[in-house]
């Protein structure tokens, strides 16, 4: 039965996902700090914004756009800088449309020493981490939805593929879900791959261990031995971002639950803040202790402050 619900959720978000389409932005960018209340920022020409990154060398926020379908390679997403206070230094820092750059369709994100990689579709890409300029790309053979980034202590960085495709329904599984390690050198390694992961999405390292969240479920599990492992279950399904908190608590956010839920990896995860539509691919910044949290379907990006 919950697989059931899963993939009925699944499909609506699918639905949706694929029809979104960027907007055109009002004249005047809307911020709305407080040092209460969290950062919204909305208005200033984010598109499907997806994964927000802080890059602690810079001290600024990156966010991924999409600008459209998740799985069309239309070379129009980009990636934006946005400042601590909620200000954009660059709307399209790194832009698909610019000579020289290709981006289709951009989701999670990471940093290994100079280079940031993205994730887009069926390759990884890596971007010089203080000019943007580009620097490569890694296909990944097989994959279909390529979606979330976490930086690999011994070299590289952790990758997940959601195993998604187009479908009449909206999206629905292609058979290519998978969690890799794509090393310094570009060798990618297949940590887990089984056609029966239910959306593995958001990806982290925890010191020991790789942990990974499903979107077409409610899990939350570690890989050992080339098979999975599961830690404990959240709240609500819909899983997308993953990150640990300064504090040592991981914070889930949940598209089901329209929520971020925060906890130890061992569980139970608990409710921090609500009414959220479509939380996607979280960033923390350890040193404010905030969260940042791309809605996805509202173009909108809100700095939140971690709740004790």
């Amino acid at each position: 039965m919950r697989q059931h619900r899963s993939l009925a959720l699944l499909a609506g978000i699918g639905l949706a996902a694929l029809g979104c389409q960027a907007q055109a932005p009002p004249p005047e960018a809307k911020a709305t700090p407080s040092a209460a209340a969290p950062i919204r920022v909305s208005g200033v020409g984010f598109a499907t914004p997806e994964s927000v990154l802080h890059d602690t060398a810079a001290d600024l926020y990156l966010v991924s756009n999409i600008n459209g379908s998740p799985l069309e390679k239309d070379d129009n997403g980009f990636i934006s800088q946005l400042s601590p206070e909620g200000k954009v230094l660059a709307l399209k820092w790194i832009d698909g449309e610019a000579e020289g750059v290709t981006l289709h369709a951009p989701k999670g994100m990471a940093i290994s020493g100079d280079t940031l990689y993205v994730a887009d579709i069926d390759t990884l890409r890596t971007f010089d981490r203080a000019t943007g300029a580009p620097k490569g790309e890694i296909a990944v053979k097989g994959a279909t939805f390529l979606n979330d980034l976490a930086y690999a202590p011994a070299g590289g960085v952790y990758l997940t593929d959601s195993g998604l495709q187009a479908g009449a329904a909206g999206f629905e599984p292609s058979g290519s879900a998978a969690v890799y390690h794509v090393h310094a050198d570009g060798t990618v390694e297949a940590l887990l791959k089984d056609a029966k992961l239910q959306g593995p999405n958001g990806v982290a390292f925890d010191g020991e261990r790789v942990l990974v969240v499903t979107f077409g479920a409610n899990e939350l599990f570690t890989v050992e031995g080339g098979a999975r492992k599961v830690l404990t279950q959240l709240p609500k399904g819909g899983l997308d971002g993953l990150v640990r908190l300064p504090d040592g608590r991981w914070a889930v956010s949940s598209w089901e639950g329209q929520a971020v839920y925060v906890g130890p990896v061992s569980g139970p995860f608990a409710e921090m803040t609500s009414g959220i539509p479509a939380p996607a691919d979280l960033g923390v910044d350890n040193g404010r202790e905030r969260l940042l949290v791309p809605k996805f379907m509202d173009h909108e990006v809100v700095i939140q402050p971690i709740a004790r």
